[in-house]
């Protein structure tokens, strides 16, 4: 299991204060040094935001700002969360980094499969792609306080899968362009589809397949549509926790450090819960009746094949300066 060495601070519970109400969110002023509004797309149990509370209780404990945090899509939808921070319509928020691969394919490069397979893998990964993301989130105006990972990744199915074969012709749903690709090579009908409309798009029709992490799958109840998850590993995409550059500047000093700090407590703290809940959840998967294995030797090995491949078009998409950081990463990994 993967315990950050910069791991600082214990895991604690946060106890949360009542939400703020909240109005109609427009083009609003920048919010005050004192009280913060912060945006999420995920569930409370979830444990990216359980992090995010003990951020949020860290921070409130050693300077004057209170953040409230506003979960599950409830303030922002999770695809509109970054322009609504660059527009300081909330000062602070997480995004998924592969929903922009758009704007940059250094946002993917984390979700192309068996990059970097292993949480050992995925911080040294981040930890080389910091400095690329700072100058792409500074000429945005924002910065990355910390990031997130994502556990590794499985197959949702209706039936077992024993190998390529069945996949052949399904319709899944995926979450980024890399997958989406992925999900191709593999044989599926391959569709991008936001987290909050995977429920729907089952009982329409739309998708009869998942790719994502236990977690998704508990978040969703998977099992309310599928009776399979295949484990893959394969994947450990992130998330990143960012803030409006002006806004956090706005700060006094001491609150910027009382930030940064528990920043860097919480993006070790993310690694170790990631880690510490992918055997947890996929026997919360199997106690709520589904089938758990792990993907067969045949996906497995195609994955790979895929994984080698979509690098090689990667490359031809990046800009010098990130093949640079994929080229330093590969030689060290």
């Amino acid at each position: 299991m993967f315990f950050p060495r910069t791991l600082a601070a214990p895991l604690s519970r946060l106890a949360v204060a009542g939400a703020l109400a909240l109005g109609a969110v427009g083009a609003a002023a920048p919010a005050s040094a004192e009280d913060w509004l912060m945006a999420s797309g995920y569930p409370e149990d979830n444990f990216l935001t359980k992090n995010l509370r003990m951020f949020i209780e860290e921070v409130g404990e050693k300077s004057d700002l209170t953040i409230d945090l506003q979960s599950n899509d409830t303030l922002i939808k999770l695809n509109a969360i970054k322009t609504a921070v660059q527009r300081q319509q909330v000062p602070i928020g997480e995004i998924r980094l592969g929903v922009y691969g758009n704007e940059d394919p250094m946002f993917i490069l984390a979700g192309l499969p068996f990059v970097a397979s292993t949480y050992e893998q995925a911080w040294a990964l981040k930890d080389l792609q910091k400095p690329y993301f700072d100058e792409v989130f500074e000429d945005a105006g924002l910065m990355v306080l910390f990031y997130q990972p994502w556990p590794g990744q499985g197959f949702y199915t209706k039936t077992p899968v024993n190998g390529l074969a069945d996949f052949e012709g399904k319709k899944l749903r995926i979450y980024s362009t890399a997958t989406q690709q992925m999900g191709e090579m593999l044989g599926f009908q391959a569709t991008i589809l936001p987290f909050a409309e995977i429920p729907q798009a089952f009982s329409t029709g739309l998708i009869e397949a998942l790719f994502t992490s236990p977690q998704t799958g508990i978040d969703i109840q998977a099992w309310d549509n599928t009776d399979h998850f295949t484990y893959a590993g394969a994947i450990y995409s992130k998330n990143a926790v960012i803030v409006n550059k002006d806004a956090f500047e706005s700060l006094p000093a001491e609150t910027q450090e009382v930030i940064l700090a528990a920043a860097e407590t919480a993006e070790a703290r993310a690694w170790e819960m990631s880690a510490a809940t992918t055997k947890e959840q996929i026997g919360v998967l199997a106690s709520n009746g589904m089938t758990t294995t792990d993907a067969p030797e045949e996906v497995v090995t195609k994955m790979v094949e895929i994984g080698g491949e979509m690098m090689k078009g990667w490359r031809e998409t990046a800009s010098p300066e990130a093949i640079a950081v994929l080229d330093a990463y590969l030689e060290a990994r």
